[in-house]
């Protein structure tokens, strides 16, 4: 199954750039911005906005509400899809807490 999963930018990398920290339903994960992100300008203005992320990228930018809606659609196929569930969970091997 391939998914994107809206998280919030918490903050910048400083030890890889063009990545970034995002908080997907509670669980830290690194992420590139690279796709989202045209320049440092850009980079900078990351922290706090929302993003669609998907194997470890920023697929796109999401305003709040959007981002809000997927992961209450997400919640709900996490009942009736193990997988969702556990992604939604931080049980990937991957995650960084």
């Amino acid at each position: 199954m391939c998914i994107g999963i809206p998280g919030q930018v918490v903050a910048l990398d400083e030890t890889s750039p063009g990545n970034a920290w995002v908080d997907v339903c509670g669980v830290k994960r690194r992420v590139n911005v690279r796709l989202v992100c045209a320049d440092d300008a850009a980079m900078a203005a990351l922290p706090g906005q929302w993003i669609l992320v998907h194997v470890g990228f920023a697929m796109s930018l999401l305003d709040e509400g959007e981002a809000r809606e997927t992961l209450d659609a997400l919640r709900a196929m996490g009942e009736v899809e193990p997988d969702v569930g556990l992604f939604l969970r931080g049980g990937e091997t991957d995650a960084v807490r």
